[in-house]
Protein backbone atom coordinates (compact mmCIF):
# COMPACT_ATOMS: atom_id res chain seq x y z
CA UNK A 1 0.00 0.00 0.00
CA UNK A 2 1.42 3.39 -1.02
CA UNK A 3 1.53 6.20 1.50
CA UNK A 4 -0.91 8.23 -0.61
CA UNK A 5 -3.50 5.47 -0.18
CA UNK A 6 -3.36 5.65 3.62
CA UNK A 7 -6.26 7.79 4.92
CA UNK A 8 -4.31 8.76 8.06
CA UNK A 9 -1.13 9.84 6.18
CA UNK A 10 -0.70 13.39 4.85
CA UNK A 11 2.13 15.39 3.28
CA UNK A 12 1.80 18.85 4.78
CA UNK A 13 1.67 21.63 2.19
CA UNK A 14 1.34 24.73 4.39
CA UNK A 15 1.00 25.87 8.02
CA UNK A 16 -2.75 26.24 7.45
CA UNK A 17 -2.98 22.70 6.12
CA UNK A 18 -1.02 21.50 9.14
CA UNK A 19 -3.27 23.27 11.66
CA UNK A 20 -6.45 22.12 9.95
CA UNK A 21 -5.34 18.49 10.07
CA UNK A 22 -4.32 18.71 13.72
CA UNK A 23 -7.54 20.46 14.73
CA UNK A 24 -9.87 17.87 13.21
CA UNK A 25 -9.71 15.73 16.37
CA UNK A 26 -7.94 17.14 19.43
CA UNK A 27 -8.12 13.79 21.24
CA UNK A 28 -6.22 12.02 18.47
CA UNK A 29 -2.54 11.06 18.67
CA UNK A 30 -0.45 12.54 15.87
CA UNK A 31 3.02 11.62 14.62
CA UNK A 32 4.89 14.42 12.85
CA UNK A 33 7.87 13.44 10.71
CA UNK A 34 10.28 16.32 9.98
CA UNK A 35 12.56 15.37 7.10
CA UNK A 36 14.66 16.67 4.22
CA UNK A 37 15.07 15.07 0.78
CA UNK A 38 18.88 15.38 0.82
CA UNK A 39 19.33 13.47 4.12
CA UNK A 40 19.82 9.75 3.58
CA UNK A 41 18.68 8.81 7.13
CA UNK A 42 15.39 10.59 6.42
CA UNK A 43 14.72 8.34 3.43
CA UNK A 44 15.14 5.27 5.63
CA UNK A 45 12.96 6.70 8.40
CA UNK A 46 10.25 7.73 5.92
CA UNK A 47 9.76 4.04 5.20
CA UNK A 48 9.51 3.32 8.92
CA UNK A 49 6.90 6.07 9.28
CA UNK A 50 4.79 4.60 6.47
CA UNK A 51 4.85 1.22 8.18
CA UNK A 52 3.79 2.85 11.46
CA UNK A 53 0.95 4.62 9.66
CA UNK A 54 -0.25 1.23 8.41
CA UNK A 55 0.10 -0.35 11.85
CA UNK A 56 -1.70 2.47 13.68
CA UNK A 57 -4.57 3.66 11.46
CA UNK A 58 -5.98 5.63 14.42
CA UNK A 59 -2.84 7.83 14.48
CA UNK A 60 -2.65 10.95 12.30
CA UNK A 61 0.70 10.83 10.50
CA UNK A 62 2.00 14.11 9.05
CA UNK A 63 5.09 14.38 6.88
CA UNK A 64 6.71 17.84 7.01
CA UNK A 65 9.63 18.80 4.76
CA UNK A 66 11.51 20.86 7.34
CA UNK A 67 13.21 23.40 5.10
CA UNK A 68 10.19 23.82 2.81
CA UNK A 69 7.89 24.32 5.83
CA UNK A 70 10.33 26.34 7.94
CA UNK A 71 7.60 28.05 9.99
CA UNK A 72 6.28 24.70 11.21
CA UNK A 73 9.79 23.37 11.90
CA UNK A 74 10.71 26.49 13.86
CA UNK A 75 7.53 26.32 15.93
CA UNK A 76 8.67 22.89 17.15
CA UNK A 77 12.33 23.98 17.56
CA UNK A 78 13.49 21.49 14.94
CA UNK A 79 17.21 22.04 14.42
CA UNK A 80 18.15 18.81 12.67
CA UNK A 81 16.54 16.05 10.64
CA UNK A 82 15.19 13.49 10.90
CA UNK A 83 13.15 14.49 13.92
CA UNK A 84 9.80 13.27 15.19
CA UNK A 85 7.15 14.78 17.42
CA UNK A 86 4.23 12.88 18.95
CA UNK A 87 1.21 14.95 19.99
CA UNK A 88 -2.24 14.43 21.40
CA UNK A 89 -4.19 17.31 19.95
CA UNK A 90 -1.78 20.20 20.51
CA UNK A 91 -0.15 18.64 23.59
CA UNK A 92 3.42 17.41 23.23
CA UNK A 93 3.84 13.78 24.28
CA UNK A 94 7.31 12.93 23.01
CA UNK A 95 10.23 14.02 20.82
CA UNK A 96 12.65 11.69 19.06
CA UNK A 97 15.77 12.97 17.30
CA UNK A 98 17.72 11.11 14.66
CA UNK A 99 17.18 7.89 12.76
CA UNK A 100 16.21 5.89 15.83
CA UNK A 101 13.49 3.53 14.56
CA UNK A 102 13.27 1.44 17.77
CA UNK A 103 12.79 4.54 19.94
CA UNK A 104 10.17 5.98 17.59
CA UNK A 105 8.28 2.67 17.45
CA UNK A 106 8.41 2.29 21.22
CA UNK A 107 7.22 5.83 21.93
CA UNK A 108 4.33 5.62 19.48
CA UNK A 109 3.26 2.26 20.90
CA UNK A 110 3.35 3.71 24.42
CA UNK A 111 1.17 6.67 23.56
CA UNK A 112 -1.40 4.68 21.59
CA UNK A 113 -2.15 2.31 24.47
CA UNK A 114 -5.33 2.89 26.46
CA UNK A 115 -4.38 4.82 29.63
CA UNK A 116 -5.46 1.95 31.90
CA UNK A 117 -3.07 -0.46 30.17
CA UNK A 118 0.04 1.62 30.86
CA UNK A 119 1.67 0.05 33.87
CA UNK A 120 3.39 2.58 36.11
CA UNK A 121 6.93 1.73 37.04
CA UNK A 122 7.38 0.42 40.55
CA UNK A 123 10.22 1.60 42.71
CA UNK A 124 12.02 -1.68 42.07
CA UNK A 125 11.65 -1.30 38.28
CA UNK A 126 13.52 1.97 38.21
CA UNK A 127 17.28 2.03 38.31
CA UNK A 128 18.59 4.51 40.88
CA UNK A 129 19.69 7.76 39.30
CA UNK A 130 23.38 8.36 39.73
CA UNK A 131 24.46 11.99 39.97
CA UNK A 132 26.64 13.00 37.06
CA UNK A 133 29.98 14.53 37.91
CA UNK A 134 29.67 18.17 36.98
CA UNK A 135 32.21 19.66 34.59
CA UNK A 136 33.52 23.00 35.79
CA UNK A 137 33.58 26.02 33.48
CA UNK A 138 37.39 25.83 33.38
CA UNK A 139 37.33 22.13 32.48
CA UNK A 140 34.79 22.73 29.72
CA UNK A 141 36.81 25.59 28.25
CA UNK A 142 39.93 23.44 28.25
CA UNK A 143 38.03 20.64 26.52
CA UNK A 144 36.63 23.04 23.92
CA UNK A 145 40.10 24.41 23.19
CA UNK A 146 41.40 20.87 22.75
CA UNK A 147 38.59 20.04 20.33
CA UNK A 148 39.18 23.25 18.39
CA UNK A 149 42.86 22.38 17.90
CA UNK A 150 42.46 18.68 17.02
CA UNK A 151 43.25 19.60 13.39
CA UNK A 152 44.17 22.69 11.38
CA UNK A 153 40.54 22.95 10.25
CA UNK A 154 37.71 21.78 12.51
CA UNK A 155 34.02 21.98 11.65
CA UNK A 156 31.49 21.89 14.49
CA UNK A 157 28.29 20.81 12.79
CA UNK A 158 25.01 18.95 13.15
CA UNK A 159 25.62 15.36 12.15
CA UNK A 160 28.68 14.17 10.24
CA UNK A 161 30.09 15.23 6.85
CA UNK A 162 28.59 12.15 5.19
CA UNK A 163 25.27 12.37 7.06
CA UNK A 164 24.62 16.04 7.88
CA UNK A 165 21.46 16.71 9.88
CA UNK A 166 20.72 20.29 8.86
CA UNK A 167 20.84 22.13 5.57
CA UNK A 168 23.45 24.66 6.74
CA UNK A 169 25.83 21.88 7.80
CA UNK A 170 25.30 20.12 4.47
CA UNK A 171 26.09 23.29 2.53
CA UNK A 172 29.27 24.16 4.46
CA UNK A 173 30.56 20.61 4.03
CA UNK A 174 29.96 21.00 0.30
CA UNK A 175 31.87 24.28 0.25
CA UNK A 176 34.87 22.80 2.06
CA UNK A 177 34.94 19.73 -0.14
CA UNK A 178 34.65 21.81 -3.30
CA UNK A 179 37.68 23.79 -2.11
CA UNK A 180 39.54 20.49 -1.33
CA UNK A 181 39.91 21.52 2.31
CA UNK A 182 40.93 18.71 4.66
CA UNK A 183 38.99 19.08 7.91
CA UNK A 184 38.02 17.30 11.09
CA UNK A 185 34.44 17.48 12.37
CA UNK A 186 32.50 17.25 15.62
CA UNK A 187 28.78 16.50 15.92
CA UNK A 188 27.45 19.05 18.40
CA UNK A 189 24.14 17.16 18.67
CA UNK A 190 26.00 14.47 20.60
CA UNK A 191 27.29 16.77 23.36
CA UNK A 192 25.09 19.51 24.79
CA UNK A 193 27.94 20.94 26.88
CA UNK A 194 30.07 21.47 23.78
CA UNK A 195 27.10 22.87 21.90
CA UNK A 196 26.28 25.49 24.53
CA UNK A 197 29.92 26.14 25.46
CA UNK A 198 30.96 27.01 21.91
CA UNK A 199 28.14 29.51 21.60
CA UNK A 200 29.62 31.41 24.55
CA UNK A 201 33.32 30.88 23.81
CA UNK A 202 33.03 31.97 20.17
CA UNK A 203 30.24 34.49 20.78
CA UNK A 204 28.29 32.90 17.93
CA UNK A 205 24.77 31.54 18.57
CA UNK A 206 24.34 29.08 15.70
CA UNK A 207 25.96 26.13 13.96
CA UNK A 208 27.90 25.15 11.93
CA UNK A 209 31.03 26.87 13.22
CA UNK A 210 34.35 26.68 11.36
CA UNK A 211 37.63 26.78 13.27
CA UNK A 212 40.97 27.34 11.51
CA UNK A 213 44.23 26.88 13.42
CA UNK A 214 42.39 27.08 16.72
CA UNK A 215 40.59 30.33 15.90
CA UNK A 216 36.89 30.79 15.19
CA UNK A 217 36.26 31.87 11.59
CA UNK A 218 32.46 31.96 11.28
CA UNK A 219 29.35 30.18 10.13
CA UNK A 220 28.04 29.30 6.69
CA UNK A 221 27.51 32.85 5.41
CA UNK A 222 30.99 33.97 6.48
CA UNK A 223 32.65 30.92 4.96
CA UNK A 224 30.67 31.33 1.73
CA UNK A 225 31.89 34.93 1.46
CA UNK A 226 35.48 33.87 2.17
CA UNK A 227 35.29 31.24 -0.56
CA UNK A 228 33.83 33.76 -3.02
CA UNK A 229 36.52 36.40 -2.41
CA UNK A 230 39.45 33.98 -2.00
CA UNK A 231 40.08 34.74 1.66
CA UNK A 232 39.66 31.10 2.70
CA UNK A 233 42.47 29.92 0.42
CA UNK A 234 44.68 32.71 1.72
CA UNK A 235 43.90 31.78 5.33
CA UNK A 236 44.69 28.12 4.74
CA UNK A 237 47.85 28.77 2.73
Amino acid sequence: MAAAALPNFHEVSSPEHFQNLLSEDLSRVSLINFWAPWAEPCKQMNEVVIELAKKYPQVLVLEVEAEDQADIAESFDIEAVPAFVILRGHTLLSRISGADAPALTQELAKHTQPPSSIKPQSATDRAPALPAEAETAEQLTARLRKLMTQADVVLFMKGSPDTPRCGFSRRIVGLLRNESVAFSSFDILQDESVRQGLKVLNDWPTFPQLIVKGEFVGGLDVVQEMVDNGELKTLLA
